[in-house]
């Protein structure tokens, strides 16, 4: 390590960030530059204790480059205790980029992030017992089945810089106070609904398809959680098919419910190696939607066990792609918090004489039917005192394994559960030198947690056997495992492998390309979240796999953003028009509607002036019978201006290219009503206007059969391009980094990242019709 990087290290170890921690944001050059000057800024304040270091550290990964330049600011609040808590440094961020042009105005500023503000105790106390009272017949007839979520949100919603925590006590304590200790009735199970008669044989035989599409056909999530979808209820884990019984089956049952209070939980465990992408979108709908649907929780677990392909950007990219779908975690956890309690019950496996160490291969292992293990019935004290050496890293990388003794659904035997990395962990550092893999890991994470539905892609119905086994052969409250149909999408490809691929080769800038279907590209292209989830909603939770096309997403993307997107006029390919007849001193000013039909929603002021420009595909030199737009022979009216102008003359350049339409105008009347009106801009700011289609020329880009020399060779290369446009001047001050606007006639659109000053940079995001506009 250079004496620099050594040197870095020590100063990020002084804001109480571990070595290892150190060491991983010193790989973010982005974030070290920032947290770097952060550090600068605060010093010119006062010392840096650890709780500033903490504060300053987030501001340094949680800042957006259009706002860099206000590090000093925030610094130096953060310094002075005035921004004392993320939540106060979180307000501030969002302040500044929502005011990124100006001086900062700093009461509103300080306003904003609760500066100064103190919420008592007593206060907290006063707020609950308000809405305890509120609530009261309610809380009294569910007791402890009450939700108590929902009621901590109102608190917070009047008192909104209280701790959360603080609050939490305080309802707890008057939920005691009210109903006093928990009885056994509070702790049972809740009581079995009536069992339905059966149908008929016809009647079932008649509804058999409705049977297989129960779980479609819902426009929302919760629609769907609620209505569509039937798991088994909190602590009746038996009832489902396939569960397996042991003895201690209803003891451990009736323990969980204890804990959880019949609760629902579930998870979404991802792996944090990668951007999250379409598919994910399901599994998180389904998960936090389910456990919402409920009033339960759920839990973003990230399963760390392999360091080797984990960084930091992807941790933080999970986190906000969860929560830009609109779900906020009721705990964030990672498997490596478990790693001693993992590795304690390998121990105990290994004790009982279901787990062995193996000195096989990887590659003696791969395969439908490898070869049994010759190490499998070694003694058990041999395996623990091999496996005692592996975590003591006596033994190199690849020559021993722990492995279990089981067989998977699909005939596979003895799966690992055990490997050698010696990789240092983001978390745990060098602490551990074995990582646990997923077949041992993940049943065993969710008992742990408690949760009650483990919730998962079909692919993994592979594992359940080795779920319930695990869990049962550690005598260990044992969830239950969903599988649903993965969702796919044609055109598109989304394995971590070939996106890096992709970006290596130059075809895509990055994992947010718009042109991908990662979460953070649909954001950037101007995917509304709830559009993405109302189509996971559509697509159900079969069993079976959904290939779709991205229409089908495209569709319900236009459904959000023509009620959400307010209607602005930009021109993509301009011809210049002058007014000959245009008798005012100075340009009009006109306000105009943002939604036409709904003008209660908001207006913006456009200018009319001498000199307009219309799109070059609105005119025509020579007439046809369809086109109505301007001709030598038709005019046309120019929206909201209550003009219509006439053509007098075409002016070109030397090679013959149009130059400028001189016409004439007059306002619009019973007698020279226009065939259309058409779209114009005045007095415009210019702007590059990014148009996509799809990246892919087949359905299926990794198809053999489709596509024989491989997904490289099927890259669409009009799948980008890149116009110069004009829009609106009116747009200067609210085209913010995703604010997003339909063009009147042409399309919607979002503020891309890449903004500059003098320059305002536009994504489409779709067509205002499918198959409209392309390249």
């Amino acid at each position: 390590m250079s004496a620099g990087v050594e040197n870095d290290v020590q100063l990020l170890m002084k804001l109480g960030l571990s070595e290892q921690k150190a060491k991983e944001t010193l790989k973010n050059s982005q974030v070290t530059k920032h947290l770097k000057f952060a550090i600068t800024e605060a010093g010119k304040h006062s010392s840096i204790n650890a709780d500033i270091g903490t504060l300053l550290y987030h501001l340094a990964s949680k800042i957006k480059v259009q706002i860099a330049d206000k590090i000093p600011l925030v610094a130096g609040y953060i310094a002075q205790q005035k921004l004392d808590t993320t939540q106060r440094v979180d307000a501030a961020l969002v302040y500044l980029l929502n005011n990124i042009k100006g001086p900062i105005n700093t009461v509103e500023f300080e306003k904003a992030c609760g500066v100064g503000v103190v919420i008592t105790p007593e206060e907290i106390e006063q707020e609950v017992e308000k809405l305890i009272k509120k609530n009261k017949d309610e809380i009294i007839e569910k007791r402890y089945r009450f939700n108590s979520g929902p009621l901590m949100q109102e608190v917070r919603n009047v008192l909104k810089w209280a701790d959360g925590k603080a609050v939490k006590n305080e309802v707890d304590v008057q939920l005691l106070d009210l109903l006093g200790p928990k009885t056994d009735t509070d702790l049972a199970p809740l009581a079995k609904q009536p069992k339905q008669p059966k149908a008929k044989a016809t009647e079932k035989k008649e509804n058999k398809k409705d049977d297989v599409d129960d779980n479609k056909g819902a426009q929302t999530i919760s629609e769907l959680m609620k209505t569509k979808v039937h798991f088994h209820k909190p602590g009746e884990n038996y009832k489902t098919e396939g569960y397996v019984v042991t003895p201690n089956t209803h003891r451990l049952l009736q323990e969980h419910l204890k804990i959880t209070g019949g609760q629902v939980r579930t998870r979404f465990p991802p792996e944090p190696n990668g951007i999250l992408h379409i598919g994910h979108a399901k599994a998180i709908n389904i998960n936090f939607g389910y456990a919402a649907a409920h009033n339960g929780i759920c839990f973003l677990r990230y399963d760390d066990t392999n360091p080797e392909k984990e960084e930091e950007k992807f941790f933080t990219g999970i986190r906000e792609m969860v929560e830009w779908l609109g779900y906020k975690p009721a705990k964030i956890t990672h498997s490596s918090d478990y790693f001693q309690q993992l590795y304690e019950w390998a121990i105990a496996l290994i004790e009982k004489g279901l787990a062995y160490v193996c000195h096989q291969t990887s590659d003696e292992m791969k395969g439908f039917n490898p070869p049994p293990s010759p190490w499998r019935e070694r003694p058990i004290a041999e395996s623990l005192q091999l496996f005692q050496d592996m975590k003591n890293g006596k033994l190199e990388e690849g020559e021993a394994t722990l492995r279990m003794k089981l067989t998977l659904e699909e005939g596979k035997q003895d799966p690992v559960a055990y490997r050698i990395k010696y990789v240092p962990h983001h978390r745990t550092g060098d602490q551990w030198c074995i990582y646990p893999t997923y077949d041992f890991t993940h049943c065993l994470c969710d008992s742990i947690e408690h949760i009650t539905h483990s919730l998962c892609t079909k692919e993994f119905q592979s594992r359940r056997s080795s779920y319930y086994w695990l869990c049962n052969a550690l005598d260990i409250y044992c969830p239950v495992q969903w599988e649903y149909g993965r969702l796919n999408v044609s055109y598109t490809v989304v394995s971590k492998r070939k996106i890096a691929k992709l970006i290596d080769e130059g075809i895509v800038a990055d994992w947010d390309d718009p042109r991908l279907f990662t979460l953070t590209a649909l954001r950037r292209r101007g995917f509304p979240p709830e559009a993405i989830n109302n189509f996971c909603a559509q697509m159900g939770v079969t069993g079976a796999q959904a290939v779709v096309d991205p229409a089908s997403l495209e569709a319900g993307v236009r459904d959000v953003l023509n009620i959400t997107a307010p209607r602005v006029m930009a021109v993509l390919d301009p011809i210049k028009v002058t007014i000959s007849n245009y008798r005012k001193d100075k340009p009009m000013v006109l306000t105009v509607p943002d939604f036409p039909n709904e003008p209660e929603k908001g207006e913006h002021q456009i200018i009319f002036d001498e000199v307009i420009y219309i799109e070059a595909s609105d005119f025509r030199e020579n007439d046809e019978k369809s086109f109505r737009r301007l001709t030598p022979n038709q005019s046309v009216g120019l929206r909201y201006a209550g003009v219509v102008i006439t053509l007098q003359c075409v002016e070109k350049d030397a090679h013959g290219n149009i130059t400028n339409l001189v016409v004439k105008q007059e306002p619009v009347s019973d007698k020279n009503k226009p065939k259309a009106f058409i779209h114009w801009v005045s007095k415009p700011t210019l702007v590059s206007v990014r148009l996509y289609e799809k990246l892919f020329k087949h359905k299926n880009p990794e198809d053999p059969n489709e596509v024989p020399n491989g997904f490289l060779s099927d890259i669409n290369s009009a799948s980008k391009k890149e116009v110069v446009g004009y829009v609106d001047a009116s747009l200067v001050n609210v085209a913010k980094p995703l604010a997003k606007f339909q063009f009147e006639r042409i399309g919607f659109f979002s503020v891309d990242f890449d903004n500059k000053p003098d320059r305002l940079v536009f994504n489409r995001t779709v067509t205002l019709k499918e198959d409209a506009g392309k390249l």
